[in-house]
C-alpha cells in the first residue's frame, strides 16, 4: 500500500512568523506525520515581515511564471522555498509582490485587518494549489489551518471539482480561538463568484467575519479539527449540527497520532460533493 499523501496549507509556520498556536502545531504536525510514514507537502504564504536571508528562502524558477486571475486583475505567482534543518521538512511559499511585499502579515503595524485580506486569500488558495498541481503531486488529505484557507474546502468541492488532480482529496479544517474582529471586505462574496462558484454556495460569507469563515469551512470540509479549547460557542453549535466528522486534538503528547489516525478514518469515508 502507497504512503498517504498530506498536504498541509497554513497562514502561519514557525520559525518564519512569531509562534502561536497555528504556528506551532504547522511546525510540528507535519514533522510528526512525516515520522508516521506519510508524505507531506507544506504551503504558507511569503508575508514581508518573514525574512529571506535568514531563512534562506530561494525562488523555485520551475514551478513559477503562471499568473493567476483575481476580481479580473492578473497576478505574478513567484513560488518559493527553504527547509527548516531540525525538522528535515520543506516549506513552499506562495508569494506576489501586490499581497505580500508589506512588512506585516494579515494585520498592519497598527493591529488592523489588511484591506485586501479576501485577494490574498483567494490567491493563496489558488496558488498552492496550481502549484501542486505543477508538482504533479496528488494529496489524499489537505489539512488546513488558519482563516486565510477558509475558502479552501469551496474551492476544492466547487472551483476543482471536476479536476480529477484533486478528485479524491479529502479537506480536513482547523479550528481555533477567533483570530480577528470586524470582517473582511464585503465584496468577498463576489470575487468568490468571479470564479464561477455559485453565491447561494457561500451565502454564510456575506458578512465575512472570522465566525462566518470558519463556518464555510466547516460546512464544506470531510473533517473537522477542533485545535483550540477555547473555540467560539458559535463554533462549536455548527460542527455539533454538522454531519462532519470531528475530533479535538490540541498539542499534547499524542496529538500527532490521533490526527494520524483521523487522517485515516476520513480516507475510510466517502468524498462531500457539490451539486452545481
Amino acid at each position: 500500500m502507497s504512503k498517504a499523501k498530506i498536504l498541509y496549507v497554513s497562514q502561519e509556520i514557525d520559525p518564519f512568523l512569531p509562534e502561536t498556536i497555528i504556528s506551532r502545531i504547522s511546525r510540528n504536525l507535519p514533522q510528526g506525520i512525516h515520522e508516521k510514514g506519510k508524505e507531506i507537502r507544506v504551503f504558507t504564504p511569503r508575508f514581508g515581515k518573514i525574512n529571506e536571508r535568514r531563512h534562506q528562502l530561494h525562488e523555485v524558477i520551475r514551478l513559477s511564471g503562471m499568473n493567476l486571475i483575481i476580481n479580473d486583475t492578473d497576478h505574478p505567482l513567484i513560488i518559493k522555498v527553504a527547509s527548516i534543518p531540525t525538522a528535515r521538512m520543506q516549506v513552499y511559499f506562495i508569494d506576489n509582490e501586490e499581497y505580500f511585499k508589506r512588512k506585516s502579515a494579515l494585520k498592519d503595524e497598527k493591529g488592523v485587518l489588511q484591506p485586501d485580506n479576501d485577494e490574498r486569500s483567494i490567491f493563496f488558495i489558488r496558488g498552492v494549489m496550481e502549484t501542486v498541481k505543477k508538482l504533479g503531486w496528488v494529496p489524499d488529505v489537505i489539512h488546513c489551518h488558519g482563516s486565510m484557507t477558509a475558502m479552501l474546502p469551496v474551492y476544492i468541492k466547487s472551483f476543482y471539482n471536476n479536476d480529477p488532480h484533486f478528485a479524491n482529496s479529502k479537506v480536513v479544517y482547523s479550528v481555533y480561538e477567533n483570530e480577528f474582529e470586524g470582517s473582511l471586505n464585503p465584496s468577498l462574496i463576489d470575487k468568490i463568484a468571479f470564479d464561477g462558484i455559485q453565491k447561494e454556495l457561500v451565502s454564510v460569507v456575506q458578512d465575512p467575519t472570522f465566525v462566518n469563515l470558519t463556518k464555510l469551512a466547516i460546512q464544506y470540509s470531510d473533517g473537522i479539527v477542533v485545535g483550540s479549547s477555547d473555540i467560539d460557542p458559535e463554533l462549536r453549535e455548527a460542527i455539533a449540527s454538522s454531519d462532519v466528522p470531528s475530533i479535538e486534538s490540541y498539542v499534547e503528547d499524542n496529538f500527532v497520532g490521533e490526527i494520524s489516525s483521523f487522517y485515516d478514518s476520513i480516507l475510510e469515508g466517502k468524498s462531500i460533493l457539490v451539486e452545481e
